[in-house]
């Protein structure tokens, strides 16, 4: 199988399986990834989702180069691909546990995760102009997330830039050594999905909202059921009884 899903208590890890191409993206991968974060969306024991590769070489590099050169279908457009995580605000916090290289789409799908746990020997860029493409998946709104100037020099040139580059932009959370990638990512999930479910959600919804741009009046529209809520009672309740809170989510 191309990607592999795994369930560690409330955390969901998808696993891109396919170290012999460098986890690189073809139709069933992307279609694997995309249908196993929908399963995630909709359990309600998911807290957060965890998303990594095999091996050590690379998280993923990006498109399938040789699949999209021979002229195969690149997206299973019957079913789910990547568009669940990039092209809308998915509702629960996903990690990227990213053991090797980042480049092209792969940067692009660490860049759609909300936070990232990166290995000291990784490397990261959009190469896509050294081979006539554009970061059409994400990488074009690198603006929104450094200055410009540090954006275009990315897109522009095609070349990688090691972890530490990338933590001082602030793309990524943390830099570890390579064994400790997934580990700490679990942990950081972990810590996540062990709170009240309905208020990470919103929080997430909102600060995304923050960053692109979103009103006042939205925000505290969106925030009031969350008060409002049997969990915002429950979270009171338990502290006030030095118990731990049970979630139900509504």
């Amino acid at each position: 199988m191309t990607v592999l899903v795994e369930q560690r208590d409330a955390v969901t890890v998808v696993m891109i399986n396919r170290p012999e191409a460098r986890n690189a993206l073809d139709a069933e991968t992307m279609a694997g990834i995309g249908e196993a974060l929908v399963a995630a969306e909709h359990d309600g024991d998911v807290g957060a989702v965890v998303l990594t590769g095999a091996g050590d070489r690379a998280f993923c590099a990006g498109m399938d180069l040789r699949a999209f050169a021979a002229g195969g279908a690149m997206i299973d457009k019957s079913r789910p691909g990547l568009e669940v995580l990039t092209e809308r605000v998915y509702p629960k916090p996903v990690i990227a546990a990213v053991n090797g290289t980042a480049v092209a789409r792969g940067f692009e799908l660490m860049l759609a995760c909300d936070l990232a746990v990166v290995a000291e020997h990784a490397r990261f860029g959009l190469p896509e102009v050294k081979r006539g493409l554009v970061a059409a998946g994400g990488g074009t709104n690198l603006p929104r997330r450094v200055p410009l100037a540090l954006a275009l020099e990315l897109a522009l040139t095609g070349e990688t830039v090691d972890a530490e580059h990338v933590l001082r932009l602030g793309l990524v959370n943390r830099v570890v050594p390579g064994d400790q990638v997934l580990p700490e990512a679990l942990s950081l999930a972990g810590a996540i999905a062990r709170n009240g479910p309905l208020a990470v959600q919103v929080t997430k919804r909102l600060m995304v909202g923050q960053a692109q741009g979103a009103g006042w009046d939205e925000i505290s529209a969106a925030a009031a059921p969350v008060f409002a809520s049997a969990d915002a009672k429950e979270g009171a309740t338990a502290f006030a009884q030095k118990r731990e809170p049970r979630w139900t989510g509504a």
